[in-house]
C-alpha cells in the first residue's frame, strides 16, 4: 500500500475512532496553535492559514500528516509530535467551532474576480470545495482564506511540492497557468 493509501486508511481510522483513545484537555493543547492561527479563526501572520470553521475531517487528516511527518512543515510537525489521536479529533472539532475568516473589507477588483470565475468553472473547483467553498467532509474549507497562503498551496500542489492524502489536487491543477492560480487565490481570499 502506497503513501496516499496508508494515509487514507489512519485518517479513517482517526474519523471513526478506531484508534486508541487518550485524556486530553483541547484548550490546553490548542492554545499555541491559535497564537499563530489566530485566536478567533483568523490568522493576521503571512503564509499561516486561517482555521476558523475549517472541517474536522480534513483538520485531524492534516494533524495526523504533520504528526507523522507525512506533511513537512518544522513548527507543525514539533506542535503535533506528542497528540494523542483523542487530542487529534479534539483539535479538529474545536477549530471547527470557530467563526470562519472574515474577507478584506474591500472587495476587491471586478476584473480579477471576474477572471478567477472563469477558471473555477473550467476546473469544476466548486465541486468538491462546494459553491461557497466551505468545503465537505475532508476537503478544505478555502472560502476567505489568507491569499498568500492559498497562492502558496496552490503552487505546492501543482509542483508536487506539497502531497495530499491522494493526488486529486496535484492532477487539477496541472493544466492551471500560474498567472491563473495567482487569480484564483485573490477570487477566494475576498469570496463575499
Amino acid at each position: 500500500m502506497g503513501f496516499a493509501g496508508k494515509a487514507g486508511v489512519v485518517g479513517a481510522a482517526l474519523l471513526l475512532g478506531a484508534l486508541p483513545v487518550f485524556a486530553a484537555e483541547p484548550s490546553e493543547k490548542l492554545a499555541p496553535c491559535l497564537a499563530c492561527h489566530g485566536a478567533a479563526g483568523q490568522s493576521e501572520i503571512a503564509n499561516v492559514p486561517s482555521l476558523g470553521a475549517q472541517r474536522a475531517p480534513y483538520t485531524i487528516i492534516q494533524l495526523f500528516l504533520f504528526r507523522e511527518k507525512m506533511r513537512v512543515a518544522e513548527p507543525m510537525n514539533d506542535m503535533a509530535k506528542e497528540l494523542s489521536d483523542d487530542d487529534l479529533r479534539s483539535m479538529a472539532d474545536a477549530l471547527a467551532a470557530l467563526p470562519p475568516p472574515k474577507p478584506p473589507a474591500e472587495p476587491g477588483d471586478p476584473a480579477r474576480l471576474e477572471r478567477a470565475r472563469s477558471v473555477i468553472a473550467q476546473n469544476h473547483c466548486n465541486i468538491c470545495h462546494r459553491p461557497d467553498f466551505s468545503g465537505q467532509d475532508n476537503v478544505p474549507r478555502i472560502a476567505d482564506q489568507r491569499e498568500d497562503y492559498l497562492l502558496k498551496s496552490l503552487d505546492d500542489y501543482k509542483s508536487g511540492a506539497r502531497h495530499g492524502y491522494e493526488p486529486t489536487m496535484t492532477e487539477a491543477l496541472q493544466p492551471v497557468g500560474d498567472a491563473d492560480l495567482a487569480e484564483l487565490a485573490y477570487y477566494l481570499a475576498h469570496f463575499r
